[in-house]
């Protein structure tokens, strides 16, 4: 029950996050849900009603998930072409950044160069999601988002990995700097292996499903959202990398799902749109848990920790110097052109709850609370500065997406041509007058020109009057409604044809056009 209650509150708060973003487009939605997060922990009462973070189960329900959908939205060829940046970016960037940073955050602050690296390690995650809020509205070179993506969905293993090494460096005093290589290709070797071979099983399984007389809609999408959780556990259980294991599984689900997507269509459609909405209410979510514990971390913290302002300095010293790394690897091995991608790609590097996760691991590892909280506090330093900065330098130095914003306007105004297109067509009808009222405001909803007093009058009448319509009258409205949509598409064929509007605009409208059909054509449906 407590599980529950804590998930209610937080869904609740994504919600409304994402409600206020809608409301002021500026801001993006992950700062509101922050801001509502930190809100929640400074509130006693909605604060005990979330439970203390787990990092574990964070790991299992939110990140694996999320790199699932994430990797399942990367084409396996763009990994193939870009597999020299990939690695040089996840992995060689990531160690260099963090062997730097070690070593002056142990020169400046006297710290054992484990525990500097245990910090750094923690520090060294980042996160594709977290980077799309801090661009909101802005265009990115597209090389730079591409490379910033590949780094985000595999650079979580080598800071498992470094953070891994700091712990039994710190516990051993010694490193052992072959094992611990040797430890990561096996780790990020076997979980290729093991996220390709168990995707690629439950891919077959699913396809003969598809192919037999047994397929049923509502377990083959269970079995295709369970995929990551079972990949994730089965990973974890041999000691390697679950996080490259369901990235992995996600690049082999592409190619499944490009060239399956016509076998069974509508559950093509539900899993796509499940896909779709999960990842935007888990996106909320990491948001949402943040904001919860940068409050928690904030209110709990001894009065020490605001006189000795030690873990301030590590948290911004540390940020510095991963983003000039950043910068001198975008200058000597990326060969930039500019300095959008030069501070596209070193500002890009956005860190999010990943690293708060990571940072939770420490409390069973042997460092003491006081070295446990300085590193808590520094890492919350390192994630706000990740989250600021580029958003204010991003604002300065991008272009605004000029193409997103036309294409609002451009949509709305095709929606509205499209569909008085489609009540003309429906006014030279011969219909009954009751069956007209109902078609045209049907096609006046597609386009948001009712109003609640429209919506209330229809309502009503639905409501005290539900046999209002005979059964000829029912198969007159629906009749009405298929030759109004098929009016819409040929508009819209001819729009796209002619270039008056974007391919990309067109197929939007045309989507939800097609959408709407296809409740009017549904045999099953029960709102006809």
């Amino acid at each position: 029950m407590p599980f529950l209650i804590s998930t209610f509150t937080i869904l609740i708060a994504v919600a409304l996050g994402n409600v206020l973003a809608r409301l002021v487009p500026r801001i993006a939605s992950a700062y509101f849900n922050v801001a509502l997060g930190i809100v929640i922990a400074v509130m006693p009462f909605f604060n005990h009603l979330v439970l203390s973070f787990e990092d574990d189960v964070f790991m299992v329900l939110v990140v694996a998930p999320l790199l699932f959908f994430e990797g399942q939205r990367t084409p396996i060829q763009l990994v193939g072409r870009h597999l020299k940046t990939l690695v040089g970016s996840a992995v060689f960037l990531a160690i260099i950044g963090a062997s730097v940073a070690a070593g002056v955050v142990s020169s400046v602050f006297s710290w054992s160069l484990s525990t500097a690296l245990a910090l750094v390690a923690i520090a060294t995650p980042t996160d594709a999601t977290a980077r799309e809020s801090v661009t909101n509205g802005r265009k990115l070179p597209a090389s730079t988002t591409g490379t910033l993506t590949m780094e985000a969905l595999f650079n979580d293993a080598t800071g498992l990995i470094l953070l891994q090494a700091a712990i039994i460096w710190q516990s051993t005093g010694h490193l052992d700097l072959v094992p611990n290589i040797g430890r990561f290709f096996y780790a990020a070797g076997v979980g290729i292996m093991v996220g390709a071979g168990l995707a690629g099983l439950l891919m077959i399984i699913r396809q003969l499903l598809i192919r037999s007389t047994a397929n049923v809609v509502s377990s083959q999408t269970l079995l295709f959202l369970l995929t990551p959780f079972i990949i994730y556990w089965i990973a974890e259980a041999i000691h390697v990398s679950g996080i490259i294991a369901v990235v992995t599984a996600g690049l082999v689900a592409n190619s499944e799902t490009v060239r399956s997507r016509f076998s069974a269509p509508v559950q093509m459609h539900l899993g796509v749109e499940l896909v779709n909405f999960s990842t935007d209410v888990l996106n909320g979510f990491v948001f949402v848990i943040l904001g919860i514990n940068l409050g928690r971390i904030l209110t709990d913290t001894t009065s020490h920790f605001w006189t000795n302002l030690t873990w301030l300095g590590l948290g911004a010293m540390v940020y510095l110097v991963l983003v000039a790394t950043r910068l001198v690897y975008a200058w000597v091995i990326l060969r930039s052109q500019s300095l959008r991608e030069y501070l596209g790609f070193a500002l890009g590097g956005v860190h999010g709850t990943v690293n708060l996760a990571l940072t939770f691991t420490l409390v069973s590892s042997g460092f003491s609370p006081i070295i446990f909280q300085t590193i808590l506090l520094a890492e919350t330093v390192i994630i706000v500065l990740s989250l600021l900065v580029p958003t204010i330098v991003f604002a300065l130095i991008l272009p605004v997406d000029g193409d997103a914003i036309q294409s609002v306007a451009a949509i709305a105004e095709l929606r509205q041509k499209t569909v008085s297109e489609g009540i003309r067509q429906v006014k030279k009808m011969a219909l009954s007058p009751a069956v007209a009222e109902i078609v045209i405001y049907d096609l006046k909803d597609q386009m948001g020109q009712t109003t609640i007093s429209h919506f209330w009058h229809q309502w009503r009448d639905v409501t005290l009057h539900p046999a209002v319509m005979s059964g000829i009258q029912s198969v007159e409205q629906r009749r009405a409604l298929m030759y109004a949509f098929t009016a819409e598409r040929d508009f819209l064929y001819r729009m796209a044809k002619d270039q008056v509007y974007r391919s990309e605009d067109v197929y939007v409208v045309t989507n939800e056009v097609l959408l709407a059909e296809s409740l009017v054509l549904d045999p099953s449906s029960q709102f006809l």
